[in-house]
């Protein structure tokens, strides 16, 4: 009897605890509204918005499989008759060796897609299906059952469904032809059912740890002082610029309930480090707003060379002997444009220097070449970045 009161008394003591943990978590929910509503921060982010956890992430999927039903554009790839070759003798049809199928309305397609963290059994992804082989347009195919593999080898999900192509094309029997975006790729939306979920690193531990999407040591510190000062001293401590340990219950439902109080948590950012980044390919260029330059005077001309070439027909005269010829003739002139010198005082922000750019008239790849050349003069106090 003493025994079993014993037993009592420790089941109840151990759900009392539970009970007071989750009103202690709920109310330190409600607390944290009530101060983001009343306390709203100016330009701060929510702490879901700029960091990941740990171990908790999305995994991509990859297969390979076989679209059919197209309007007379499959490919006519080798590995997408030995696939369908395949294919046919598994459900016990055998195609004689040397005999062509000639497929037409069939093409061989990679498969890929993105399993989401937590995605259990039974519920279903998105999934993109691309032509391997020289398929004209996968409109109106049918994607045929096909797994999907992770990184280790083993197969997380099932495809198979009608695709959805947002492009199309047209050829005409004299080889002209018109394409409207790309005929090739199409989505099926819900198109692969989840066979296996991927273990994650949620709750294992004592502790969690939150990976910040950029670097900064100032966004890191803010963070620590944010969740210290709302859930105790140290409670949260920094690994790194990036990574912050928070200490966390181990039962998984208040784990759950402490993550959602602190995603919510707003923290000011840290200002990011001054950069220039160019494209060359495109011509863009983007500057922060921290990017300053040192007193510098800049003058960029450029000079342009256009080479023509004219033929002329010389004849001789009716009665006069001799033969019709053509003769090139060549063309060239050079044009150097008059730029004017502008400079820059110390201490120019953005606005400045978009405004002394914009009064010169530069193009964006006389602008690029002006940066270049201010960073190597050692003016430019910011990160040149090209793309």
């Amino acid at each position: 009897m003493n025994i079993l009161t014993e037993s009592m008394i420790e089941v109840t003591e151990r759900e009392l605890k539970k009970v007071t943990m989750m009103i202690i978590w709920r109310f330190a929910a409600l607390v944290m509204l009530t101060i983001s509503i009343m306390m709203p921060t100016a330009q701060a982010e929510r702490i879901k918005d700029i960091t990941s956890i740990a171990g908790v992430r999305s995994n991509q999927l990859i297969g390979y499989g076989l679209v059919v039903g197209l309007d007379g554009t499959g490919d006519k790839a080798p590995f997408t008759t030995q696939t369908f070759r395949n294919m046919m003798a598994e459900f016990g049809i055998t195609i004689p060796n040397g005999v062509d199928p000639k497929l037409k309305n069939v093409a061989a397609v990679s498969i890929t897609a993105e399993m989401p963290a937590f995605a259990k059994p039974g519920q279903r992804i998105d999934i993109t299906v691309s032509s391997l082989g020289n398929a004209k347009s996968l409109r109106g195919g049918s994607l045929l059952f096909a797994p999907l593999k992770g990184a280790d080898g083993q197969v997380y999900a099932i495809a198979q469904g009608n695709l959805v192509v947002g492009g199309f094309g047209i050829q005409g029997n004299d080889g002209s032809k018109l394409t409207v975006n790309v005929p090739s790729v199409g989505r099926i939306p819900n198109g692969a059912t989840v066979e296996r979920a991927i273990p994650n690193a949620f709750g294992h531990g004592d502790s969690l740890v939150l990976n910040l999407d950029q670097a900064n040591f100032t966004t890191a510190r803010a963070i620590i002082d944010k969740l210290n000062g709302f859930l105790g001293p140290g409670t949260a401590e920094a690994l790194d610029a990036t990574s912050i340990r928070v200490s966390a219950p181990r039962d998984l439902s208040q784990r759950v309930s402490f993550l959602s109080v602190i995603e919510n948590m707003e923290v000011e950012m840290g200002d990011a480090r001054a950069k220039v980044i160019i494209n060359s390919r495109t011509g863009t260029i983007v500057m922060g707003q921290h990017v300053r330059i040192e007193p510098v005077a800049v003058t960029h001309g450029s000079l342009t060379v256009t080479v023509q070439e004219n033929f002329d027909v010389v004849q001789p005269n009716a009665l006069a002997g001799g033969d019709t010829a053509i003769v090139p003739r060549t063309e060239i002139n050079a044009e150097q444009e008059n730029n004017r010198m502008f400079k820059f005082g110390p201490g120019v922000s953005l606005d400045q220097i978009v405004k002394a750019v914009n009064d010169v008239g530069a193009a964006p790849g006389d602008l690029m070449a002006i940066l270049e050349a201010l960073k190597q003069a050692g003016a430019l106090k910011a990160e040149l970045v090209v793309i």
